[in-house]
């Protein structure tokens, strides 16, 4: 890809999940359109992103290679790579680039990874699970690909707000818990709704013949939320701040194991 030119006449957007504004850069209006429209209800107005991103496009019509999500601590900058993208972006500065294919979906994994970055020294993270808000609470459904966080998604009453159907962001507040929307989604194909509550209960998913839930306590608990935080560095440091976030999340938040027939009574067990 090539590299950055020196002085782009540049559009820009601020994008802003979970209360961090990060301003993306671009010299293609059109790119920058396509941003605004993907991240509706998360673009700000704000003049003061706390964060920089300049991206340059490839060409149209470059190919993505297969290269897997690769995320390493270099000389003072994190780098991010894959197949479709190479990424950098320096803390102490705030300011970053990214090289990608025109693809805004490139962009959508190079923010997963900058928030999961941002969270884990905040005591927080990104997890794989869909989640709602209902009476003023909000409630995670979190499993593997499949084991139903759509479903669940699909089979909220009408007074459920939908946060994601793929990926919950968590953060810690004064002593407690709060999932935030976000625009990350999944089968559903639309944004989460940009607002937050209380965690009431965190449930692990599976499927089975009849509607049941059990409580999930201790080391249990943790093997079965760090099985489904999305993380991608492999910075001790950091793999340890993601793990002392799920040791204490799980000692103030009920985790429970969900069985569910796909229909809408589960959600009468929901309270």
């Amino acid at each position: 890809m090539p590299g950055l030119t020196a002085n782009m006449q540049v559009s820009d957007v601020v994008v802003e999940i979970g209360g961090l504004p990060i301003r993306l850069r671009c010299d293609d209006p059109a790119f920058v359109s396509q941003i605004q429209e993907r991240y509706a209800g998360y673009v700000a107005s704000s003049n003061e992103a706390n964060f920089v991103f300049d991206i340059e496009l490839a060409p149209a019509g470059t190919a993505s290679g297969d290269e897997d999500v690769r995320v390493t601590w270099d000389s003072g900058r994190w780098l991010m790579r894959r197949g479709d993208f190479r990424a950098e972006w320096n803390p102490s500065t705030a300011r970053g680039r990214i090289e990608q294919t025109v693809n805004p979906y490139s962009l959508d994994c190079v923010l997963r990874i900058v928030h999961t970055l941002l969270l884990a020294r905040k005591g927080g993270f990104l997890l794989h699970a869909s989640s709602a808000i209902r009476n003023g609470r909000a409630f995670l459904f979190s499993g593997v690909s499949g084991a139903g966080k759509t479903t669940m998604a699909r089979l909220a009453p009408a007074d459920a707000a939908m946060l994601t159907d793929e990926i919950s962001y968590v953060i810690p507040r004064e002593g407690a818990y709060f999932a935030v929307g976000t625009p990350f989604y999944g089968e559903l194909a639309r944004a989460g709704e940009n607002l937050r509550a209380p965690i009431e209960a965190l449930y692990l998913l599976a499927k089975g013949p009849e509607n049941k839930i059990e409580p999930i306590a201790g080391a249990e608990a943790v093997r079965g939320l760090l099985g489904n935080i999305l993380f991608f560095a492999r910075d001790p440091d950091f793999v340890r701040m993601v793990f002392d976030a799920a040791c204490d999340f799980v000692g103030r938040v009920p985790v429970r194991q969900l069985t569910f027939v796909p229909d809408s009574s589960v959600w009468e067990l929901i309270v």
